[in-house]
């Protein structure tokens, strides 16, 4: 239940906070000839963040000269792979709410259904073990490379001790924080989903018969050893009062001896 439950809502939670992000930064760059300066320098990135594609305007601080510069990195492969892993495990958690509810006999009806859940849930565990780690240094890239320090080396200006650079305005990370959170999440509950659907499959059954099995036979073998022993006990007892039968009738019959020897004489 609580994979029907939280499965499609952790899903959505990842791949909107990382598939939804739009953020930037602002720099200024104070030339020594004021009317060279730019106090407002916006840098603008989104998801899927191929930052090497992202190019603004700096000022050069020499005559009315533009520097076109451009971000540094590319992590669009591992956003794109977490979010879409996110995006399948959506599309597929909501079909099995749909078959747990309304088709639960047809579920059950053979092995087929439980062993594809099965197999699905373990592929998806790695997937978001996978996708989360991979995001999580891809994040880790997008930070340094949009960190407003990193960026303002990267113009000719700011190196000129005479001008001044200065960031005004920080990315804010809060959201694809959240994303990678949520992957892990995601990740936990997968694979702690594992165990409740290998129940559900004929392995689990089969191999309890195959523990049951030979505890019913150690339990009906013993039994047929305490019958044995019963049996056993009643005939040795029937045998030696078979034998003590005509050892008693001898012992009756030791006066007559010389009972009539006396009468003999």
């Amino acid at each position: 239940m609580c994979m029907v439950i939280f499965a499609p809502l952790f899903a959505i939670f990842a791949f909107a906070t990382c598939g939804g992000y739009s953020g930037g930064l602002r720099l200024s760059v104070d030339c020594v000839n004021k009317t060279e300066s730019n106090l407002s320098i916006d840098v603008a990135f989104a998801y899927p963040f191929r930052l090497h594609q992202v190019m603004f305007e700096v000022p050069t601080c020499e005559g009315k000269e533009r520097q076109k510069v451009a971000l540094i990195g590319d992590s669009s492969s591992s956003a794109e792979f977490f979010v879409t892993v996110a995006v399948f495990a959506f599309l597929y958690s909501l079909a099995a709410t749909v078959v747990y509810i309304f088709f639960q006999n047809k579920y059950r009806e053979n092995n087929r259904g439980p062993l594809i859940d099965f197999i699905v849930t373990v592929v998806f565990s790695f997937l978001w073990l996978v996708g989360s780690s991979a995001w999580a240094k891809g994040l880790s890239d997008v930070k340094v490379a949009t960190d407003p320090k990193e960026v303002l080396l990267l113009m000719s200006a700011c190196k000129q001790p005479s001008n001044k650079c200065m960031a005004v305005h920080s990315p804010v990370m809060s959201s694809l924080n959240t994303s990678v959170v949520f992957g892990f999440l995601n990740f936990i509950l997968w694979a702690g989903n594992i165990w409740f659907v290998f129940k559900e499959t004929g392995w689990h059954s089969s191999g309890q018969r195959y523990l049951s099995d030979p505890m019913e036979k150690h339990s009906s073998s013993f039994n047929q050893g305490g019958y044995n022993q019963d049996s056993y006990g009643s005939s040795s007892g029937y045998s030696q009062q078979a034998s003590l039968g005509p050892s008693s009738d001898e012992f009756g019959q030791q006066p007559s001896g010389p009972a009539s020897f006396t009468n003999q004489i």
